[in-house]
């Protein structure tokens, strides 16, 4: 079944998440893969991995959810502690429009928490604990440019408001382009949505749609409703992604069919160590931007057709027009990584940072051209 014909639905139980490609997309916004010597015991056979361990070591590093908007009902998701501090990384989508948020420690101790920041196009935001204890145990942070796909992994969190549930699977396909619509910040008069029954999102109120672009790694780790925000962990524990999203069969709004088929999606650890990091620093978070709108199209190249994102228009002073970029061009590749379509394009810029040269491979009249662009910023939407 195509991709195109899947729906990604929400972790949390918030609402949900319609899994899309569009054939246009503004590549405005934004971690090289490098090629490295993995630690062995990350991507050995599963059987040879302490997955008890494992457990043992990175569960008191998640966290419960419980975002409520006051009389109007709330929702559940998961969290990851950053530091000692009491800084929470999780999912826009779990706390966004919530008034009041309480976080369940592995320990079974509740606290209060705010909000320090969110950000919407990454689907990213950072909660802090009001009097966090002293025993806080962060997460240890991976590498994600590591991973490699069949390697194992361990997925941790609140599914269906079982709180400390782990589950393994496989590194399923990297730098896997996942476009969803979120329901984001609900209107005055509305929560965030009521919970739904086991196995089914919750129902959004009136809210706003804002598009989310993620270069994800996807697994076959069983995922869940309430999972959103949690861990997702090699074998030695460490992070290297935050569970987002799942795909589902295209209108199954049903129960038996809204949780997991093994197509789970995390964000990578890079993306999140830059996220969190600006909205800890100063509550809100600058993206890259290349300054071109594409869409998806095909070029041939050495007598094959090659899928690519086909430049539609350069902004004027932008990145991409002082490098030389051109209406027409084809973008096969960013950095080594295949581009093969206007939304790969999108989740790789946004996966970058400000300020990053990057190296291009485009098509331009049957020829390949290499092309170097330092990223600029997206404007503000603070």
């Amino acid at each position: 079944m195509p991709l195109a014909a899947l729906l990604a639905a929400v972790l949390a139980s918030t609402g949900t998440y319609a899994l899309t490609r569009d054939d246009t997309q503004n590549a405005a916004a934004g971690g090289a893969t490098t090629v490295v010597q993995a630690n062995p015991a990350d991507f050995a056979e599963a059987g040879s991995i302490n997955w008890s361990a494992t457990a043992s070591k990175v569960t008191p590093s998640v966290v419960a959810i419980t975002a409520r908007s006051g009389a109007s009902g709330g929702g559940a998701g998961s969290g990851v502690v950053l530091d000692k501090q009491g800084n929470i990384a999780t999912n826009n989508h779990v706390v966004a429009g919530s008034d009041q948020l309480q976080v369940t420690l592995a320990n079974n101790r509740t606290y209060t928490a705010k909000v320090v920041g969110t950000d919407p196009s990454t689907d990213l935001a950072v909660i802090k604990l009001e009097n966090p204890p002293a025993d806080l145990k962060p997460a240890t942070l991976g590498d994600d440019s590591k991973l490699v796909v069949g390697q194992p992994v361990m997925a941790i969190g609140n599914p269906l408001g079982l709180a400390g549930t782990v589950t393994t699977g496989i590194v399923s396909a990297l730098n896997r382009p996942v476009s969803t619509q979120s329901q984001e910040q609900p209107s005055p008069d509305q929560g965030p949505g009521q919970p739904g029954q086991p196995g089914q999102p919750g129902q959004p109120g009136a809210q706003e749609s804002t598009e989310v672009v993620t270069n994800a790694i996807q697994t076959s780790a069983a995922i869940n409703p309430g999972n959103s925000g949690g861990a997702l962990v090699n074998g030695s524990g460490q992070l290297i992604g935050i569970n987002s999203s799942i795909a589902t069969l295209s209108g199954s709004s049903g129960s038996s069919q809204s949780g997991n088929i093994g197509i789970g999606f995390a964000i990578p650890v890079t993306v999140v160590k830059n996220i969190t990091g600006q909205l800890i620093a100063k509550g809100s978070a600058q993206h890259a931007r290349l300054g071109v709108t594409a869409r998806t199209g095909n070029v041939e190249i050495d007598g094959a057709q090659v899928s690519g994102a086909q430049v539609a228009s350069v902004e004027q002073g932008s990145s991409a027009a002082s490098a030389g970029l051109r209406e027409g061009d084809v973008i096969i590749s960013i950095d080594g990584d295949a581009v093969d379509s206007s939304t790969s394009l999108v989740g790789q810029v946004r996966e970058r940072k400000v300020g990053q040269r990057v190296a291009l491979v485009v098509v331009r009249d049957g020829k390949r051209v290499n092309v170097t662009v330092t990223l600029g910023a997206a404007p503000s939407t603070s």
